[in-house]
């Protein structure tokens, strides 16, 4: 989602902090319009999203 709509690489993503995901996924939550309707993904749905695609983990 974040790479199709903000044109994000996969660098870009994985190296986003929380906060910068959250309100990333929290603008495009539900807004009455049903497009989205999803919450935004926890720690435990990233840190496998990061186990399953691991292309592009940070370095920090």
């Amino acid at each position: 989602m974040v790479s199709g709509i903000c044109g994000w690489t996969p660098d870009q993503f994985w190296n986003a902090t929380p906060t910068e995901l959250a309100a990333i996924f929290a603008a495009f939550a539900d807004n009455g319009s049903g497009q989205f309707g999803h919450a935004p993904p926890g720690a435990d749905q990233l840190a496998k999203l990061k186990e399953t695609f691991p292309d592009a983990k940070p370095t920090r």
